[in-house]
């Protein structure tokens, strides 16, 4: 059996998580006040602003579901922050790619749970288009998961036998 290394210090990329918690949600604060619930202003030909309730997860899966889905998605997101925290202590601090991946993954998902249990459901409000097909509407935190994801897998692909 070998002994687990536990690099606390690696903690200090929970600052990252932080930053994006906060820029997440000073933007949606911006937005709710900025902008009406389904009101749209077009920024560019294929990008707008349009403010939206998610009740659900991703692609507003499992929306109208109640509040059992809620405090089931605010579990798992719980239990996978935990996890990627203890990730995060037992990874090589020269892992930075991997370290900057889950701090974003971390903040962001801390930003959608805590829109969920304050509001009930999270802001999206960055919206996509082309004609007459649209992405569905995300937000910041959103981004910062997706970017961290991307990070993690990079870091897999390319750098995995580092340690």
């Amino acid at each position: 059996m070998s002994k687990v290394i536990w690099r606390r210090h690696n903690l200090v990329w929970l600052w990252l998580s932080f930053a994006v918690f906060v820029i997440d949600q000073l933007s949606k604060l911006f937005m709710r006040h900025w902008l009406d619930l389904f009101q749209a202003k077009s920024v560019f030909p294929y990008f707008s602003f349009l403010l939206l309730h998610n009740k659900g997860a991703a692609f507003s899966f499992l929306d109208g579901y109640g509040s059992w889905a809620s405090w089931c998605l605010g579990i798992i997101t719980v239990t996978i922050c935990v996890a990627l925290i203890n990730w995060m202590l037992r990874t090589s601090s020269r892992r930075r790619l991997l370290l900057v991946g889950l701090a974003l993954i971390i903040g962001g998902a801390l930003g959608n749970l805590w829109d969920r249990f304050t509001l009930g459901y999270v802001i999206d409000f960055l919206l996509f288009h082309y004609k007459d097909w649209y992405f569905p509407a995300f937000n910041f935190a959103d981004s910062a998961i997706t970017m961290g994801a991307f990070l993690l897998i990079i870091d897999m692909v390319f750098f995995n036998n580092e340690r």
